[in-house]
Order: C-alpha cells, then structure tokens, then sequence
C-alpha cells in the first residue's frame, strides 16, 4: 500500500485568468480524515475537483495513490477515488437503486451489464447508508438527507480507496448532518476510507475532523482543530472577529458570531471544573444531540451509567464533567446505581432519552423518579411527542421500546412525580433556562 493516498505539490490553477489555487502543497494518509475550509473561492471545491481527476493543475501535481493523477486513464481514476458533488440533478426518473447502480460504471466490462460482484457492491452500499428500503423510489422524490445518503451510496459502489465530499452537510437539518458525519466516521474507522470533504460549518468540521486544513486559494493553516481554528487565522481568512472557545479539548472546538460571549460557560479549557447542572440518562446514541446542545449551551453535566463502546459513552466521555462507566454489554451494577442515584441529586436536574429499556438498565427510572419525588427537575426527551405530547402516546412509544415489562408504569410515575416532556434538545434547554413554561 502507498505510504500517500493523496498528494499536492506546488499545485496552482486558474479559472482562464482567475486564480484558483496558488502553490498549494499537503499530503493525506491513507486512512485519514480531513477536512477543507474557507470562505467562498478559497479553492476548496477546486481541489476536490483536481483530486478527481476532473481537472489538471496549471502548474504542480496531483498524486493519487502514488500516481500522478493527470497522467491515469479516466477510468482508472474513478476506480481510486470517488466524489460527492454538492448539486446533483437527473433528467430522467431515475430510481434510487438505478442511481447507485451508477456508481458501477468504472468497474463495468465494455458491454456495460452488471454481474454478481456489481449487484452485490450496490446491495452493500444501500445497506451501509441505511437507504435499501428506498431502493425503489425516485431519487427526485426524495428529501435533501435522503439525496445525500443516495449519493454517498453511489459513490461507495465505486469501491474506491478515496472518497471526496463537496459541501455534504449543506442544505441539511441538523439530524441529517450529525447522521450524514458519523456515518462518514463510521466508513472512516471501520473500513479505513480515506476522506477528504470541503465544509462550511466550523463547528461540525471541528467536532468530526481530527485534521483540518484552512484555505484561502493558498494553505492558510493545517493540522488539529486548535491549530487551524485559531481566532487571530479565522478572522484574516473569513474577515469576521469570531469567537473560539474550547469544549471538552481541542477536538470540540466551538465557533462564535462576533460580539457574542460565553454565557456560563467552563471556566477553565478542559471543561472539568464546573460541578454538574444536569445529569443525563441515555445510551445507542440516543444522547448525542443533547449532549452536544448542553456543551455547546456551556451547560455542565454529567452522564451514565453507559457502557463502554457505545456511542453515548465516547461523547459524554469528552464532552461530560464526570461518566460513570460500565464494562461492555454489562448491565447496570449496583454500584452504577448507585452512582447514577447520587449524581441525580447532586445535580439537581435529570434528563432521560429514549433509550430502551430491559432488565439491565430500567432501575434507572426509579432512580429518576426518587429525584423527581426529593424536588430534581426530571425531562423527559422523547424527539416524536410534537408540540403538544399526548401522554398515552408517549406510553406507547415507550412500550414499543420496553423489554422489562415495567418500562410504561415508571414512565406514567414519572410524569405523576412532575416530569417533563421535550421534542427537541433546544427545547429541553429551553426547560432548563427557563425561556418557555414547561409542558406538562
């Protein structure tokens, strides 16, 4: 395997006489996930386009895989690396599949036909984007994150070592863009793909990027987060004095408009001198917006028990003042209780997701309901209730989610002991901040 997947050298381009690029120069690992910013025409999309092969430096050289990449066969190309563009349009009523199907087209023999291993890419990639029961529908009938999955699909049939991405957040709400980059994370950590994405938003390419390269037609800055991001570097290349604080270390970097502050914020940088506000209950991911919205609020907190491996607990383990951790797969020790039991009070508010619950972990909800009966604040965070939760919905979502059996009785006690109910995260800040009354 080539030491470089991908290669800058001296590379510079111009529009006709519009300078793109000048004398830009950086190499990426194989494995490795970086991401591109700047402001619009910083070169970002224009390098993206020279890594594809789509068009040749003016001067310098593009490197893939080793191999100069305006002397590969177009098709040898498009076999080493594949692209997101960030508009993609049809003609025709293509179905999804048949979209994807497309992504074949580098590896196809002259006749064109798929065979076996076409067919099976083409299962792999809708099944990896978690699109397969859309295979059938028109891609112009899909949503904005539908169209992204769709495309990342395509792009995975290629096969390629290398995966491009122009803008793959844009024009998404913020559930598609946390589900579009974890899945990119996810490729990135189990499959070893090499990406390389242009971005806007500073504080998701910092959150999900562990290199970040900053562009403004030349190489501003490359390297970590806390290197690239600085306040002195932004504001030469985007023309604003923003905002940079730090949340739970250099990888959760958090970018603010001009003139706003800090609004109670930690106050030293590693996030872990506050004493936690809130105490969080989740786990399989059911946490990560929240948690994220609390770091981001400034809001301390602490979270758990969570097992170690999920998802919840790799968050809350750099975003959270204190985890309390358990072995992988285990089910709540009695010590957890009684950790998770002392945080609650310590704390003196509890927010719940919707996690599932069994026999391992349902002790919780009397934890949760122990607090809310001594005087804690519970909230009970449940995406699908609307503006206006119905509370027998509400059970009945919990009992689709219940293999303890005792799951809708605790959360029916819950909601007799006070608790509360948020669609959002913004809303369960809103609770705890006290701009909105709460719903009952």
């Amino acid at each position: 395997m080539s030491e470089t997947a991908l290669e800058f050298a001296a590379v510079s381009f111009a529009y006709r006489r519009a300078l793109a690029l000048d004398d830009v120069s950086f190499r990426v690992t194989p494995g490795a996930m970086v991401g591109l910013l700047g402001p619009n025409g910083a070169g970002k999309s224009t390098i993206l386009k020279l890594a594809a092969g789509t068009l040749r430096p003016s001067a310098g050289r593009v490197c893939l895989l080793a191999d100069e990449a305006s002397r590969l066969p177009r098709r040898e190309a498009a076999r080493r690396v594949a692209m997101v563009p960030q508009e993609f349009t049809v003609q025709f009523p293509y179905s999804v599949r048949q979209i994807v199907e497309m992504g074949r087209t580098p590896r196809l023999r002259l006749l064109g036909t798929l065979r076996s291993e076409d067919h099976a890419a083409v299962e792999s990639a809708l099944a990896t984007t978690e699109i397969a029961h859309l295979a059938g529908r028109a891609f112009q009938e899909l949503s904005g994150g539908e169209r992204q999955r769709a495309l990342l699909a395509l792009a995975l049939a290629q096969e390629g070592e290398i995966l491009l991405l122009d803008e793959p957040t844009a024009h998404l709400d913020i559930r598609w863009q946390i589900e579009t980059l974890e899945l990119l994370r996810r490729l990135n950590a189990e499959r070893g793909l090499t990406i390389l994405a242009a971005l806007h938003d500073l504080n998701l390419a910092a959150r999900y990027f562990s290199r970040l390269i900053l562009l403004n037609k030349r190489v501003v800055a490359d390297g970590p987060p806390s290197r690239a991001l600085e306040r002195e570097l932004l504001a030469s290349v985007y023309g604003a004095a923003v905002t940079v604080g730090v949340l739970g270390g250099e990888e959760h970097l958090s970018i603010l408009p001009p003139g706003h502050t800090w609004q109670g914020a930690p106050s030293s940088l590693d996030g872990k001198s506050s004493a936690p506000v809130v105490h969080v209950l989740a786990g399989g991911g059911t946490g990560a917006l929240l948690m994220r919205a609390l770091a981001d609020a400034g809001i301390p907190f602490s979270a758990g028990p969570l097992n170690i491996g999920d998802s919840d607990y790799a968050l809350a383990e750099r975003l959270a003042v204190a985890c309390i951790v358990e072995p992988p797969y285990a089910p709540v020790s009695d010590a957890g209780l009684a950790a998770a039991g002392e945080a609650m009070r310590a704390a003196g508010a509890v927010l719940l997701c919707p996690i599932p619950l069994g026999a391992g972990n349902v002790a919780l909800l009397d934890l949760a309901r122990s607090a809310a009966q001594s005087g804690a604040r519970v909230i009970l965070l449940e995406p699908e209730a609307g503006s206006m939760p119905d509370r027998e919905a509400l059970l009945a979502r919990v009992a689709a989610r219940d293999y303890s059996g005792r799951g809708p009785a605790l959360y029916r006690a819950l909601l007799e002991a006070g608790a509360e109910i948020a669609a959002m995260p913004t809303q369960t800040l809103d609770l705890l901040t006290g701009v909105r009354d709460g719903l009952t």
